[in-house]
């Protein structure tokens, strides 16, 4: 009940954004460019001020990321192995499983980021910035991978691959930012403060993109082809990285950010990247949407069981 109103506040924010998008008051185009900028510019100013900064010592950031890393393989695993079952019996094509398969293991870094800063503060969002070190590569090779090899037209190149990997904007962000800790006593407060300051624009940035990128008009009577990638990421996904944080003994705010950003819905980046290589963009919409409405009740109810 103490974390409720912080998750109600970043509900909130998303909900301005979708009312935003809905009555039209910022046309898409509009919508776009903010996207973009909160894409390339004030989310990574955010990670790289935050990871220049954290104190990582004070954090098990190893066993965290080795908890997510291991629990986004083995549902990765689960779902390549129940493959030829889901094109048998529910009859789903390449292209819908590569969307099944994003919205199972993505997440939205930008909800992950605000609950975890709002609730727990700097170590949360220090907590949060390893995860997203340690997620986003990964998740970028599986999800191009997977849409490369079921949905695609043309499968990538090698270059291609490798360059689609290096353009994600969290991963150099990430990679600068630890970068400059050696020698972030040395920069003068007047240079570093306005990446401070960009990045703090990002978390409301974030959620209102977020919000606007639902497509509730589009999202019609659920089926399993959306079912089976929100139990997985929304129920699946929290519960086993709670049994690979208990293997490591990572328990508190640890445990608590580590679940916070298994429990979040999918990415809004994924529906284009599967416009983009071939995958089933329209159910990547529905299941963003959908995952994100269910969000509002899993979410408190998974801090609720931590106590």
């Amino acid at each position: 009940m103490a974390a409720f109103p912080n998750l109600l506040t970043v509900f909130l924010v998303i909900a301005v954004g979708a009312t935003l998008r809905g009555t039209g008051a910022i046309v898409q185009e509009n919508w776009r460019g903010f996207e973009r900028i909160t894409y390339f510019v004030l989310f990574p100013a955010m990670l790289m001020s935050t990871m220049a900064t954290a104190d990582l010592a004070a954090t098990p950031f190893m066993a965290v990321g080795a908890t997510l890393v291991f629990s986004l393989l083995t549902v990765a695993a689960i779902l390549l192995i129940m493959r030829p079952w889901l094109a048998r019996w529910l009859d789903m094509d390449g292209p819908s499983f590569s969307s099944v398969f994003q919205g199972s293991i993505r997440w939205n870094s930008f909800v992950a980021f605000a609950m975890a800063s709002s609730l727990y503060g700097k170590q949360g969002a220090a907590l949060c910035a390893v995860a997203i070190a340690a997620m986003i590569p990964l998740l970028n090779v599986l999800a191009v991978g997977v849409l490369a090899r079921y949905a695609a037209a043309k499968r990538p190149t090698p270059t291609e691959f490798f360059k689609t990997l290096i353009q994600n904007p969290f991963i150099w962000s990430c990679l600068i930012g630890l970068a400059l800790r050696p020698v972030i006593h040395f920069i003068p407060t007047a240079l570093f403060a306005p990446l401070t300051m960009i990045g703090q624009t990002s978390l409301a940035a974030g959620l209102l993109a977020a919000g606007a990128g639902l497509e509730l008009a589009a999202l019609r009577r659920p089926t399993l082809h959306h079912l089976v990638p929100s139990i997985a990421k929304l129920v699946a996904m929290p519960l086993i990285a709670s049994f690979f944080a208990a293997h490591f003994d990572i328990s508190g705010t640890p445990l608590a950010v580590t679940l916070l950003c298994m429990a979040v819905p999918t990415a809004s980046a994924s529906y284009i990247l599967a416009k983009q290589l071939g995958g089933n963009a329209i159910l990547m919409a529905e299941i963003l949407t959908l995952q994100t409405l269910g969000a509002m009740i899993s979410m408190p109810v998974i801090l609720a069981s931590l106590g």
